[in-house]
């Protein structure tokens, strides 16, 4: 297993083609984006032309019989528009200007900003749900969430930030040190380009320098996540076995680590600050040196002073803020990257190119048989679960399948379910290869009652709609009642209306699995698969969902796996597994008749419930 410090250092180059992924995001509102960019060339000209003004005003009261012999810039305008009186209102003006044209480009662009996270938000979740099962039993949750959150943060930054703050800079730039070049001479041109240039070079290399501390901190934040998302979760679980400070010492471990992850991105931030700050004191200092030097000689107003000093700060202003940019840039492409590295896993189960809606007729039973043939199948390549198994279940049949722990049932539902794809062999259902067919289609024509039952942290009565979200309520009235669920639910103050807690807490074994059927029910598939779905319960809720399942079977082509032989003893035919292969068929009485396998296991189970009753009395 790799450390974390490897995959840091293995990921440290940033893709910048990642900015390619996000300019269709930028379509749906191109005429906000003109606008916007015109507010910004407007706002953009309204700042360079301020330091103009600050001049003319200083000159115009240092001397105001000389105002129109130094004021070459607007030589052509009225000399009444030149008076410090004019000169100070059009100052504001131009202040107002700029921050109302700033205003308008944010305001139009955040629209564009909103719909494109929007769209990849519901594009990362979309895809979330289509990756298999193997993914989701791998996956952190508390981690994953966080990438996603940080992900679609980094997209706002980049997009705000980008597209107005670092090409408008770099423009004003462009135009500044024309205008120095132009008006005051190649050594304030060269010099601030110089200035501007190490400048940008120190913030890019010590940036790309502290992006593994970024990296670093990211990591040990999703980890610590994790930890405590992962802990709450299984509350319970911790409670049991008295592991409160267990999970608190995991927790603070984490914790640790992120905490010296934090640390070193401080200090490497404190040497980047420190560095830019040297540089643009420097660099305003020398040239301001220059321009003291040529007001003295004559060779320059002081309101020339003004103006280059003026220019200096409003340059090195958004330049400083240029490198907290570039370095939040850095940061956003890194999360917008994990982000998108989500978008990129492929799901090991896809829909063929040309997958058709699976076919079911309910007039004729020969058209919606199950048929498992030469089924090969293993969760890892050097371990195979399923060795060539093959069976049929017939329209409208209960079909039940027992055996030992590890022997392939639960894999053999997965399998129906399309979770997986087996490696060899196939299923056919109405003689349709489920591969060559939609996965919503097939998963839509099946009902599934799991063996933990695990609820959303809602009311009983929409926890049942869930299995069909436009049913009215007397629909789910009727699921309930074929559940036999109205008697415990007329027992709750709240009725149906009761939350069930996270991940359905709140009720007890028996209580879930009956909204689980209830929900199944709904549904209203020709296909049920009852996974195991009392093996947790006591007598009395097993009695209760076993009643339940046998009102239900018949109307429909049923899969149950099954621990307790009990529960199954009316199936139509039971499937004896063993290593992942067939090994007896048959129906109860004809089992046990053959005395096999079957046979041993009723016997084992019948002297174990022997016993327990005996020790009971």
């Amino acid at each position: 297993m790799r450390s974390s410090g490897q995959v840091v250092d293995q990921q440290v180059t940033i893709k910048w083609s990642i900015l390619k992924q996000l300019l269709p995001y930028l379509g749906e509102f191109k005429s906000r984006i003109i606008l916007a960019l015109i507010c910004l060339v407007l706002a953009k000209l309204s700042t360079v032309i301020l330091p103009f003004i600050l001049k003319e005003i200083v000159d115009s009261l240092s001397a105001t019989d000389k105002i129109a012999a130094n004021t070459e810039t607007f030589s052509s305008l009225p000399l009444w528009v030149l008076t410090p009186t004019a000169l100070v209102v059009a100052y504001g003006l131009l202040r107002f200007a700029n921050s109302v044209f700033s205003e308008l480009r944010d305001t139009l662009f955040s629209r564009v900003t909103e719909r494109a996270i929007r769209r990849i938000s519901l594009k990362v979740f979309q895809h979330l749900h289509a990756l298999d099962v193997n993914f989701h039993l791998n996956r952190r949750t508390g981690g994953l969430a966080r990438d996603i959150e940080r992900g679609t943060h980094g997209i706002n930054f980049l997009m705000r930030f980008m597209v107005f703050n670092i090409v408008p800079t770099l423009i004003e730039i462009s135009l500044v040190i024309g205008i120095l070049l132009t008006n005051y001479g190649m050594i304030f041109g060269v010099l601030t380009f110089l200035s501007v240039a190490v400048y940008i070079t120190f913030s890019v290399i010590i940036t790309n320098w502290r992006n593994k501390y970024i990296r670093a901190a990211n990591d040990a934040d999703s980890a610590s996540s994790t930890r405590a998302i992962d802990s709450l979760l299984n509350y319970e679980t911790v409670k049991f076995f008295t592991n409160e400070n267990y999970e608190s010492n995991r927790y603070d471990k984490d914790l640790s680590t992120w905490e010296k992850a934090k640390l070193k991105n401080r200090l490497s931030l404190f040497a980047l600050n420190s560095g830019q700050a040297f540089i643009i004191s420097t660099a305003i200092a020398a040239l301001l040196y220059l321009a003291a030097d040529r007001v003295s000689d004559n060779q320059m107003t002081v309101g020339d002073f003004v103006l280059v000093n003026a220019f200096m700060m409003q340059l090195f202003m958004p330049l400083n803020f240029l490198g907290f940019v570039y370095r939040e840039i850095r940061a956003a492409l890194v999360n917008i990257e994990q982000m998108f590295g989500l978008l990129a896993t492929k799901p090991k189960v896809e829909d063929q190119q040309n997958a058709a809606s699976l076919q079911l007729d309910d007039s004729t039973s020969e058209n919606n048989k199950i048929e498992f043939i030469d089924l090969r199948f293993g969760y890892q390549p050097d371990r195979e679960i399923l060795k060539g198994l093959n069976f049929t279940i017939e329209s409208k049949q209960t079909v039940a399948i027992v055996g030992g722990s590890g022997a392939g049932k639960s894999t053999v539902a997965r399998l129906l379910l399309r979770f997986y794809d087996p490696t060899e062999g196939k299923i056919l259902i109405g003689g349709q290869n489920i591969k060559d067919v939609t996965q919503g289609s097939l998963r839509q024509a099946i009902g599934i009652v799991p063996q933990d039952t695990v609820l959303f942290n809602d009311s009983i009565f929409e926890n049942i709609r869930y299995g069909n979200p436009d049913a009215d309520d007397s629909e789910v009235q009727n699921a309930i009642n074929l559940a036999h669920l109205d008697e415990f639910i007329s027992q709750l103050p709240n009725g149906s209306d009761t939350l069930v807690g996270e991940r359905g807490l709140k009720l007890s074994g028996g209580e879930k699995q009956r909204v689980a059927i209830a929900r199944a029910l709904l549904k209203r598939p020709p296909i049920m698969i009852f996974d195991e779905a009392t093996s947790s319960l006591d007598s009395h809720s097993e009695a209760a969902i076993l009643e339940a399942i046998e009102e239900i079977s018949g109307h429909y082509t049923s899969l149950v796996i099954a621990h307790r032989l009990s529960t199954i003893v009316n199936a139509d035919v039971i499937l004896v597994l063993e290593d992942g292969q067939l090994v007896e068929s048959g129906s109860h009485q004809e089992l046990l008749d053959k005395q096999g396998m079957y046979a041993s296991l009723w016997q084992r189970q019948n002297q174990g419930s022997s016993k327990e009753k005996n020790q009971r009395n």
